[in-house]
């Protein structure tokens, strides 16, 4: 059927009247709202409830901004709230999980840090120089600039050719390129190996040697600090800035146990002992042989070449028996771990020693099929008291007294349902076994391994009390060279 329009006699030669219009700055904001919603924002969060506050404070940041654009919110969703997968954090198993859900109305998934400041106008404009219908890796690209063992030695012949995001600029995976992944992951599942540098390993998978798209670099995912000049362009910036809730935890509050053994007494502790030792109020060194010119404490456990495990858990046991227990933290350090005690009180201040803790560089094993995270044992573990206890009375111990104690560790404590809290601060490595853009926007906590360097050298230009931060959180006063 047809509609027949009257025209009142002598209306013909009047003037037509106009159809409401919505205004351009309206129309604008509707547009926006739309391609907002096609945005899937994922937060790299944590579990921890200092962690997942921040986490909760940049979604709700988000969300604001899409209120104040248009009706239209995104979806923002945080890495730990979904559970079902141990190793959530480590990505790639999601992507089934992001096809099914959102492959047909979403046009990018964007993840992020929780520190990572997203001006969501400008991401939009950035994202939409990108043809959605194409498969895209965008990120702001990082690259070794000699291979290094994190990495496996990869692309040892020129390392620098393969790029991979730094997660804290925030990086992006357009819907078709998510959609192949989750095919590709549904015929051949991810192996039981090891998690190491996640950004890393992402980036080899996504590229599927030579198969698969590379990294493509976006000059607006920055790490530039919010406040800088510079950052205008930036769709994101980074907070740049060693965390601080509050006053330093006490001197006292820190009790440091340093794992050694006798065939080290003499070059190793020398460099403890004229760098960080002075820093820390509680230290002790467990070895195998009782040398009091250190002194070094012989808990009993003989030398293993690997895995330490033995020694580790009767540190634990002489933390809960022999140390007052009003000193609510333990740090675990190799006797070619270089820290900073002092910086390690700052990032205590905003966590809770009455929840368990485990804190340092997490690694994952096997987590695409199960499996667990755990703490690294080199760039140092830290425990809260009541996370010591709780483990020791789960009379979870070591399968043998050889076994790493890192990962014993770690499955122990995903037994009992405990979180691995990860802070990037912590290094198992070398300084010079990272980018230097990684690096640039960190105030490192701790390296680690003396091989083919001047340790001492490398505390003084990384690590050392002098090198602190001036109080507008810029770092001031030392130069830090290719270590």
């Amino acid at each position: 059927a047809f509609a027949v329009s009257v025209v009142p006699e002598g209306a013909e030669d009047e003037t037509e009247l106009p159809v409401p219009q919505k205004s351009e700055k309206s129309k604008t904001i509707s547009k926006i709202g739309r391609e907002l919603k096609e945005i899937v924002f994922v937060i790299q969060s944590q579990s921890n409830s200092f962690h997942s506050k921040r986490a909760e404070d940049l979604k709700r940041d988000i969300l604001k901004q899409a209120v104040d654009l248009g009706k239209e919110l995104p979806t923002v969703l945080l890495i730990h709230q979904i559970d079902r997968h141990e190793g959530a954090w480590t990505i790639l198993p999601l992507m089934r999980d992001f096809s099914v859900t959102y492959g047909r109305n979403s046009s990018w998934i964007f993840f992020c840090e929780e520190d990572t400041r997203i001006q969501v106008v400008k991401l939009l404009e950035t994202l939409k120089r990108f043809d959605k219908s194409k498969e895209w890796f965008l990120g702001k690209a990082l690259y070794d600039e000699e291979s290094t063992i994190i990495h496996h030695y990869a692309f040892a012949e020129n390392p620098t050719v393969f790029k991979f995001p730094d997660f804290a600029a925030g990086w992006a995976l357009s819907i078709p390129l998510i959609n192949k992944l989750a095919k590709k992951l549904k015929s051949e599942p991810l192996k039981s190996d090891f998690t190491i540098d996640l950004k890393h390993e992402i980036a080899l998978y996504i590229w599927q040697k030579g198969e698969g798209p590379h990294l493509t670099p976006v000059p607006e995912f920055c790490t530039d600090n919010v406040n800088l000049y510079k950052a205008d362009h930036c769709a994101t910036t980074f907070s740049n800035f060693l965390p601080l809730c509050g006053e330093p935890v006490n001197k006292e509050d820190v009790f440091v146990a340093v794992k050694t053994c006798r065939k080290f007494h003499g070059d190793r502790i020398p460099v403890v002992k004229q760098t960080w030792e002075r820093e820390a109020a509680l230290i002790e060194y467990y070895s195998d042989y009782a040398d009091i010119s250190i002194p070094t404490i012989d808990l009993g456990i003989p030398n293993t070449d690997r895995g330490h495990c033995g020694k580790t858990f009767a540190i634990l046991e002489r933390f809960l028996n022999h140390t007052s227990p009003r000193t609510p933290w333990l740090v675990v350090v190799d006797d070619d771990t270089l820290i900073s005690i002092i910086r390690l009180r700052k990032l205590l201040s905003c966590y809770d020693p009455n929840e368990p803790v485990f804190l340092g560089e997490r690694y994952g094993y096997g987590l695409g099929t199960g499996g667990y995270s755990y703490i690294t044992g080199g760039g140092g573990m830290v425990f809260s008291r009541a996370a010591v206890q709780k483990l020791l009375a789960s009379k979870c111990r070591c399968y043998s007294m050889d076994a790493p104690d890192d990962m014993v560790l770690g499955m122990c404590f995903s037994g009992l349902g405990i979180p691995i809290t990860h802070s990037p601060l912590f290094h198992q490595a070398r300084p010079m076994d990272y980018p230097k853009d990684y690096l640039s926007h960190q105030i490192p906590v701790s390296f680690h391994k003396h091989w083919n360097i001047d340790p001492v050298k490398v505390y003084f230009t990384w690590l050392a009390p002098d090198t602190e931060e001036s109080s507008n959180g810029k770092k001031v006063g030392y130069n830090r060279e290719d270590l």
